[in-house]
């Protein structure tokens, strides 16, 4: 679980990396950009914490820490599909995170078990991630969003525009969206089979270290690979914001 931690701040970061581009210029609505990482703060950030505090802080067993922390994502998951009658996608991974973790945690007493279950986690992220780019709306999309429109309410309109299908450049929009997750899903689940084969082939000790170079690697194949996707990604946001539109 604390390499998923990581993974999470790490692609946000590099999410935030990718959309440095030119500053906003037209009229900025209040606080947008909390309001756009507000369903990530809930959904992802909530959870990690909540982990983080009753396992490493408090000494909760990683079972407990599991269950516990899962509570809001599964809640946030149900009310989803009662009151808008769809999937929250990062509630919902999260989820399936967790109920791994949960799994796996009967896994105790083999060294090599332990170093692998690390990359089963981050396994099913990745595969969540590979999931919602193609069959329904890519979920790194939703981390990306912010940093790209800078809480512009043009920019911001032009990517609900791209993103919704509504204007002449969606397509390849759409396109890049799904690249862009592709290229994340891809680098973690390499991450994943690297740490898993490596468990089982390599000495426990190697592996100790190793596994987080696996990690690193894959961080950083995500973020340079990511860039092919982002910078056309904000070049039709920016152009498609500066076109007039009709009512």
């Amino acid at each position: 679980m604390s390499q998923v931690i990581s993974t999470h701040a790490a692609v946000t970061a590099t999410a935030e990396a990718a959309g440095t581009a030119t500053a906003a210029t037209a009229t900025k609505a209040p606080n947008p950009l909390r309001t756009a990482l507000r369903p990530l703060a809930l959904d992802v950030a909530a959870p990690l914490a909540g982990y983080y505090l009753l396992h490493s802080v408090f000494g909760t067993s990683e079972f407990a820490a599991l269950a516990w922390s899962g509570a809001i994502p599964a809640v946030r998951t149900v009310l989803g599909l009662v009151r808008e009658r769809r999937i929250n996608l990062w509630a919902s991974m999260m989820l399936g995170v967790n109920l791994v973790g949960l799994a796996l945690t009967t896994v105790t007493g083999d060294a090599r078990l332990m170093l692998a279950k690390d990359g089963a986690l981050s396994g099913s992220l990745a595969l969540a991630i590979l999931f919602s780019a193609l069959f329904s709306r890519p979920l790194m999309s939703s981390v990306l969003m912010p940093f790209l429109t800078k809480g512009d309410r043009a920019r911001t309109a032009a990517w609900e525009r791209l993103a919704g299908g509504r204007a002449a450049r969606s397509r390849d929009f759409r396109r890049y969206e799904r690249l862009f997750s592709g290229i994340w899903g891809t680098a973690l689940l390499t991450e994943c089979v690297a740490r898993v084969v490596g468990a089982f082939t390599l000495p426990v000790s190697t592996m100790a270290w190793l596994s987080t170079v696996f990690l690193i690697g894959a961080i950083a194949a995500g973020s340079v690979l990511g860039h092919k996707a982002a910078d056309p990604m904000e070049k039709l946001v920016r152009t498609e914001a500066a076109e007039p539109t009709t009512v």
